[in-house]
């Protein structure tokens, strides 16, 4: 017969040997489901880190911000055109992948101005015109480089 004792918010139950968590079994897979993604038609990163990474069917893309790649100059001449960059730098990181706008699952868009909300949504909602992803859009104090748009997106196969 196990005797049981309550220390506290504890319960030890004498007689009972802890079981060890089974031994993780090496993934060998591991390095081949993880790919990154890099394309030739979007601004290098700015930072450490991947344009995409692309993990089983699921791909994570970096926030963008809106680089012009064929000048490496930031479009900021107005919020639209701002916002329509980065939409076409997420477009080219998702081809790179071999899916487009309509495998997108989530969004994140970041402003930094709320009062920009109206403005970056009318040109978004012109790549999801059916079926748009999940999405949350956060003010932000400041963007890399004191930009006013930067949007990230998980996409899926």
């Amino acid at each position: 017969m196990r005797s049981i004792l309550y220390i506290g918010t504890f319960i030890l139950i004498a007689g009972c040997q802890p079981q060890s968590a089974p031994a993780e079994q090496e993934n060998t897979q591991t390095t081949s489901m993880r790919r990154i993604i890099e394309s030739k038609q979007v601004p290098a990163p700015i930072g450490p880190y991947s344009q995409a990474v692309l993990y089983n069917d699921v791909l994570y893309v970096s926030g963008q911000i809106a680089i012009n790649p064929e000048t490496g100059e930031l479009d900021t001449g107005n919020i639209e055109a701002e916002t329509e960059r980065v939409m076409q730098n997420l477009r080219a990181v998702l081809a790179e992948a071999g899916m487009d706008f309509g495998n997108v699952l989530k969004c994140s868009i970041f402003l930094s101005d709320m009062g920009n909300f109206g403005a970056v949504n009318e040109v978004y909602a012109r790549y999801f015109t059916e079926e748009p992803p999940a999405r949350e859009t956060v003010a932000v104090k400041t963007l890399p480089k004191e930009v006013n748009v930067e949007i990230s997106c998980i996409a899926g196969r």
